[in-house]
Formats: C-alpha cells, sequence, structure tokens
C-alpha cells in the first residue's frame, strides 16, 4: 500500500493512492465511518500491521465517490513521515560513492543526524540557503521504522521495518566541511524532502535490490542500486539498535551512491542553484521532485 501525506485546508491529512486516484481518508470517513481508520500517517505507522490491514479492507468497501477521490497532480504534498522522533543517517554507505570521494570503506557505519525543520515534501519548492555555495543532492532508500527496536539482530532486522520512502539528504557541502562533524550542512530547512510515498515493507521486498537515480534539470547524475550499499539495511537498523531504542516513524536515511557533485573533479563541479529542478527515485518507491528558489 502507498500511503500519502497532504494538506487540506492547511492540516497534514492521510490519503491512499490505488489507481483510481488518491483516496483522501478523512473524506471518505465521513461518507463511510469506521472508527479503526488512522486519519494521519503517524497514527498509521504506530498501528502497525493491524492499521494497515484495517485500511486495506476499509478501502475495498469504498465505492467510486468523486467526493474523496484526488487527482494525484491537484493536490498539495507533505512530508511521506511528518512527524519522526529521530531521522538518523548513513554516511558513506555506497562502494562508489566512496570511491568517487576518495574516502576508505567504513569499518562501522557513520552515523549523523537530521531534524524535523529539514521535511518536506513532493513538488514543494525549497529556497537555496543564502549561507551556502555548494548545494548538492543525494538520492537515498529512507527505511521507516514500525514497532519499538532495542538490540535488535540483523537476522530479524527487518521485521521492524514500517515501510520505505524516497529521500533527498540535500548536504551543503562547505558547511559541511567547516568541522569534523556534518551537522550544519545537512540541517537547513527543507534539507530532507521524503516522498511522495511511503510504501509499506510487504511491497517492496528486498530493500538491497532496488535500482535508485537523481535527474538534474532532466539529466542523470545519479544511477546505482541499493546493491552497493556497504552496510546492508538490516545490518543498519541492527547497529542503531544496539546504541539506541528505534521508535515507530523514525526515519533512516541509508547513504547515497556515487554522481554527486562532489564526486565530479573541481572543475566539473556545478552546484544546485535557484531555478533548478531536481528528482530523486527509487524503483517501488516513486519519484520525488523538488524546485529550487531563491532564499528570501
Amino acid at each position: 500500500m502507498k500511503l500519502v501525506t497532504f494538506l487540506k485546508k492547511g492540516n497534514q491529512t492521510l490519503g491512499v493512492r490505488t489507481e483510481k486516484g488518491i483516496i483522501d481518508i478523512q473524506a471518505a470517513l465521513t461518507v463511510s465511518p469506521n472508527p479503526d481508520i488512522p486519519t494521519n500517517v503517524m497514527d498509521a505507522i504506530k498501528g502497525g500491521e493491524v492499521a494497515v490491514s484495517a485500511i486495506e479492507a476499509y478501502i475495498t468497501t469504498l465505492a467510486n465517490d468523486a467526493s474523496y477521490l484526488l487527482n494525484e497532480e491537484a493536490i498539495q504534498w507533505g512530508p511521506s513521515v511528518t512527524e519522526p522522533n529521530k531521522i538518523i543517517c548513513v554516511g558513506l554507505n555506497y562502494r562508489k560513492h566512496a570511491d568517487e570521494t576518495n574516502a576508505p570503506y567504513p569499518e562501522v557505519p557513520i552515523l549523523f543526524n537530521k531534524f524535523n525543520n529539514t521535511l518536506t515534501g513532493h513538488n514543494c519548492d525549497i529556497a537555496v540557503p543564502n549561507v551556502t555555495e555548494k548545494l548538492d543532492y543525494e538520492v537515498e532508500l529512507g527505511v521507516v521504522i514500525g514497532k519499538k527496536a532495542k538490540n535488535v539482530s540483523k537476522e530479524e532486522a527487518l521485521n521492524y521495518v514500517f515501510g520505505y520512502t524516497t529521500c533527498n539528504d540535500l548536504s551543503a557541502r562547505d558547511l559541511q566541511m567547516k568541522t569534523p562533524q556534518w551537522l550544519l550542512g545537512k540541517t537547513c530547512d527543507d534539507f530532507s524532502p521524503v516522498g511522495p510515498y511511503l510504501v509499506t515493507a510487504d511491497e517492496v521486498g528486498n530493500p538491497n535490490d532496488l535500482n535508485l537515480k537523481t535527474y538534474v534539470n532532466g539529466d542523470v547524475r545519479q544511477n546505482s542500486n541499493t546493491s552497493d550499499m556497504i552496510f546492508y539495511v538490516d545490518e543498519i537498523i541492527s547497529y542503531i539498535s544496539k546504541h539506541m531504542t528505534l521508535t515507530p516513524g523514525d526515519i533512516i536515511l541509508t547513504g547515497t551512491p556515487e554522481g554527486v557533485v562532489l564526486g565530479y573533479p573541481e572543475a566539473e563541479q556545478i552546484y544546485i542553484q535557484p531555478g533548478d529542478e531536481v528528482t530523486v527515485e527509487i524503483e517501488k518507491l516513486g519519484a520525488l521532485t523538488n524546485r529550487f528558489v531563491v532564499e528570501k
């Protein structure tokens, strides 16, 4: 199932993508009430398999009523996960990306964090901060935790995943490299667009066999597969859970493949500018597009 967050009268609400369009769950419930159906994505995540099954069953009872069917092209998108307790990122987690930046392969996952101020959605404009001249794109597989996870084994780790989403880990490289830790370059406003969908794990299957791409103004810049990860999704979840408790709704950004601007020879580095359009796309998860504008 593909869950969607969109804005309705300024409030974030839950939708479900179907072949007929996006079902506005809140509007559908006014026509066909059901107290067991969540109306926002965080409640759906916290409800886990029970909530997913309830939504799936509920959708099958609905008629083709135009009052709650929305055109995907007409909605105002929100982030596919709206209120994670944690956004944890893994750095240098693709072999070819490490190669292009002349970095050694890490022996353990390199972790850093982002915050909720970085979240935004599909088709949302993003201001290029005045404090950077080197804004870079990074397509990443986002893992969304569905159950409380502490000290989980690698073998059990994927059982704690609610679903997956396409992410762009935007990075201001000049800010990132100012100090030994990367926080400043990763946490400007809207630096973590996620979406358009949150796809439940059952529809995705193996997360380490997904093609992923980045397009800048229509030109392919990144083109790889999650199989090139140094640490696979199950290893990452297990490793993090041994150091901190993961909770439903937490997002793990699992690293980016080769093709980022930072990996080009310096003379060929052309960073994101106002007016650019960047699309990051992951197989089975959909394409996430953002336009970049001047910061006011």
